[in-house]
């Protein structure tokens, strides 16, 4: 039963959930206008309403924020799952089309390259990065290229992370680099060469 007896009460829950939200906004935001290196905690602080204890509270550095920030624009709420309708080109060019448009969207763009700059330089991050997000997202997608090979559209003996490295090194290298245009038919040429290196 609902607690009535103090309708006016605000709740503390609540209010952390707002300032968490409102810091990670601010992070992506100051990120985004100035660069990685000229954001601090006290900007971001300012920023969100709140005090610097309050990040600390919740965040051990700088990096650590950033990284948060972007790991909640990519939290679905549903876990990691691709697509699979049986069609492994069909499914590997739908999600490859969404990464490509992901990566040339500037709100994800800005802390995605300064998370990057920050993993360079910090192995803890490095670490949490790939325990957090990459190392679930792979785990998802080798799922998907497990199916495929039990319904004999991979090769049986594809070694997995290499199917991944040479579908998507290709486009980290043109996005780091920014040497030529993200687009849908780029990420259609990616699963298509990829698919031909390791047909059964």
């Amino acid at each position: 039963m609902p607690d009535v007896s103090h309708p006016g009460k605000p709740n503390p829950a609540r209010r952390s959930e707002r300032s968490r939200r409102a810091v990670l906004g601010a992070a992506r935001d100051l990120v985004s206008e100035l660069g990685y290196a000229k954001v601090s905690i006290e900007a971001i602080a300012a920023r969100a309403g709140v005090g610097k204890q309050t990040i600390y509270r919740w965040w051990p550095s700088k990096g650590a924020v950033i990284f948060d920030s972007f790991l909640e624009l990519s939290e679905t709420g549903e876990g990691v799952r691709l697509p699979d309708t049986g069609d492994l080109e069909a499914d590997l060019k739908t999600v490859m089309r969404a990464t490509v448009a992901e990566f040339a969207d500037p709100a994800f763009e800005a802390p995605v390259r300064a998370l990057n700059l920050e993993i360079i330089g910090d192995p803890a991050l490095a670490a949490l990065y790939r325990e957090k997000l990459a190392g679930p997202v792979d785990d998802a997608k080798k799922e998907r290229l497990r199916s495929a090979q039990q319904a004999g559209q991979l090769a049986a003996d594809a070694d997995l992370d290499l199917v991944l490295e040479v579908l998507y090194a290709p486009l980290y290298q043109r996005w780091l680099h920014r040497s030529g245009p993200l687009t849908p038919q780029y990420a259609d040429a990616l699963v298509e060469i990829t698919l031909r290196a390791f047909a059964p």
